[in-house]
């Protein structure tokens, strides 16, 4: 029962992307916003976000609706989004993204340095990745496979040949492809803002939360340089990156301490635009 429910669910994505392509980028992520504001509910608990809001404590109850509306819509945008990556890889949409600190990029390939880029699920959080080996970074990205096992070979394809070839699935082999990756020089990009089984229980605005700690032993282990990357959503469809200067990070630091320093990253990023991060990871789940 539940491949047939996948399937079906792979159809109409199917049949949703090549409407998209029709009508358009603007036109898309629009719609997009409208279906995501329409269905998220479905598909998307209200209550978790809600609860992951009063346990964050950063915003006021009475704004919770419009923050939750925004952050449906924002769902919908990003799958929205998904058929024109090509185009942003292609650069046919460079307009509608602007990228602040190239040099920080720049300065990483010509040292041949390894970088740990680490984010969060922001807006649309694909484009990070696209942008970095777009500009010369010999790159890994690190994701979650799909539950739907149809959705997933299309995502694949689409994340392998527009956003970064070169993808590694989370879990024990994974880490060991991140490793020879490491060791061939190249560098790694990963979201640090998901529940993780492997991970500590690190503060997470002021609340333990389970946190991965592989940035921090790939930080500690191959002396590699942390590069926090940061993209918000602006008038709808056009985005704004920002990519920081590398940081070195003493290898005397713990693990631990590692790691509660990269949760402060991802907070501050967080405040930022509190309605445009994915507010559905349970990190506080005990």
């Amino acid at each position: 029962m539940r491949k047939f429910l996948y399937l079906i669910q792979f159809i109409l994505i199917k049949l949703f992307f090549f409407i998209l392509k029709i009508i358009g980028y603007k036109n898309g992520s629009n719609f997009g916003n409208f279906i995501g504001r329409l269905l998220g509910p479905i598909f998307r608990s209200r209550k978790l976000i809600e609860q992951n809001l009063d346990q964050s404590g950063v915003i006021d109850k009475r704004k919770y609706s419009k923050i939750v509306s925004s952050i449906y819509g924002n769902y919908g945008r990003i799958l929205a989004e998904y058929p024109f990556l090509e185009e942003f890889r292609n650069n046919k949409l460079n307009n509608y993204i602007k990228i602040d600190g190239l040099k920080n990029l720049e300065k990483i390939k010509s040292e041949k340095r390894k970088a740990v880029f680490i984010s969060g699920h922001f807006n649309n959080f694909e484009l990070m990745a696209l942008q970095i080996e777009k500009a010369g970074i010999d790159l890994c990205a690190i994701y979650r496979p799909l539950n739907n096992i149809y959705l997933n070979k299309t995502m694949e394809r689409i994340r392998k040949k527009f956003i970064c070839k070169n993808q590694i699935e989370k879990g024990r082999s994974g880490t060991r492809k991140i490793i020879e990756n490491l060791n061939k020089g190249n560098s790694v990009a990963l979201m640090i803002d998901q529940r993780v089984r492997e991970g500590i229980k690190t503060n997470f605005f002021g609340k333990p939360a389970s946190t991965t700690t592989i940035p921090a032993q790939l930080i500690k282990k191959y002396s590699c340089d942390l590069v926090p990357i940061y993209i918000e959503r602006e008038r709808k469809y056009y985005f704004k990156m920002y990519i920081s200067e590398p940081i070195k990070i003493s290898s005397k630091k713990s693990i631990d301490e590692i790691t509660g320093h990269l949760n402060k990253i991802l907070e501050k990023m967080i405040l930022k635009n509190v309605d445009q991060w994915i507010w559905t990871h349970d990190r506080w789940k005990k």
